[in-house]
């Protein structure tokens, strides 16, 4: 049994808001007996739809009342400067205090970022964080960033997201030397902008298991255990690998219901169906990191539904259990906080 893990969870975020988070919530709370939660929101809502489960949780659960909420329209500026009674900026603000250990929100991903860095602040030697979360592969699963924080970025700055993406691996799976690979358009040394070439020479030279350049698949056959590239690139793969996936279930649902004999083919493949699509299921891995902050801050999806948004809250309490901004900032005082390029 781990230590008392307390979780401040913007209960109004995301395209369902507390008819999600709560029931979430409330699962995880009777999963992990060392978990609490503060539900932050508008209480009388919260307290209606706590209302219909009929749970009783002691002190493990409570209502930190909210009276705004960031909507997914809303500006990151807008945010930040009018709605100070947010859920998300209350939930936030309890971490601050140390009411919390961490936040999960599924709401407005600019608006998340730029209130979590403006309140919790970057560990040392992180000049942005990183929105970080793992992807399926044919070994097992790997961890990419950044995945849309940052468009423009320095040598520098993808070298602290190897720091910091090699730091939760090494946390989180045990891992004691995860092999970090840099994402490129070939794996020869004369092949990328300045910027990646560069921080591949950075990172050959930072004591990290860095093992050069990746290609875009190499993301899924497992070459490394992480994988850095800029906010653009990383968003574009996300969004395209999700694409994917979806033509390839629409394809299949066409191709079985084509004609009988492809009907009681369905019939039949329906066990093999039902274990690959486990096995790739996107919100099994719901929960992105926002990497390089001082305290845990995580990303669950917009769209997530019960049994996604309880693996954003998983994955917080997996943080917490493993200290991992304080992994972060120890290997980061070892390394060359700010390496300088062209020496």
């Amino acid at each position: 049994m781990g230590e008392n893990c307390t979780v401040a969870i913007d209960a109004m975020g995301g395209d369902f808001g507390p008819t999600v988070t709560v029931p979430a919530a409330l699962a995880l709370l009777k999963e992990i007996k060392h978990l609490s939660v503060h539900l932050v929101g508008d209480r009388h809502v919260l307290t209606e739809v706590l209302d219909q489960h009929k749970e009783s949780l002691g002190e493990r659960l409570q209502i930190t009342h909210a009276s705004q909420r960031v909507e997914m329209t809303d500006l990151p500026s807008h945010a930040l400067r009018n709605k100070k009674d947010s859920s998300m900026r209350v939930a936030i603000n309890l971490v601050k205090e140390g009411k919390a250990q961490a936040c999960v929100s599924a709401g407005n991903t600019g608006a998340l970022m730029a209130t979590a860095r403006f309140v919790l602040k970057t560990l040392p030697g992180v000049d942005r964080p990183a929105i970080c979360t793992g992807l399926p592969t044919i070994k097992g699963h790997v961890h990419v960033l950044d995945l849309g924080a940052n468009v423009d970025l320095s040598p520098e700055h993808l070298f602290q997201f190897a720091v910091m993406g090699s730091e939760l691996t090494s946390a989180v799976d045990g891992v004691p030397a995860p092999t970090v690979g840099l994402l490129n358009i070939g794996e020869e040394e004369i092949k990328g902008n300045e910027a990646v070439k560069e921080a591949g020479l950075l990172l050959a030279d930072s004591g990290l298991n860095y093992i050069g350049f990746v290609e875009g698949d190499d993301i899924f056959k497992g070459t490394a255990d992480v994988v850095v590239c800029d906010g653009f690139v990383g968003n574009v793969m996300l969004k395209t690998t999700e694409g994917v996936g979806k033509l390839i279930a629409h394809f299949m649902r066409q191709e079985f219901q084509r004609n009988p004999l492809a009907k009681l083919s369905a019939l039949i493949a329906m066990p093999v169906m039902k274990r690959l699509r486990a096995r790739i299921d996107h919100r099994a891995y719901n929960g992105a990191s926002l990497l390089g902050l001082r305290h845990i801050v995580i990303k669950s999806h917009g769209s997530a539904d019960c049994f996604s948004f309880t693996n954003a809250i998983r994955e917080a309490v997996r943080e917490v259990e493993k200290g991992v901004p304080q992994k972060i900032a120890a290997r980061l005082e070892t390394l060359l906080v700010k390496p300088q390029t062209g020496q």
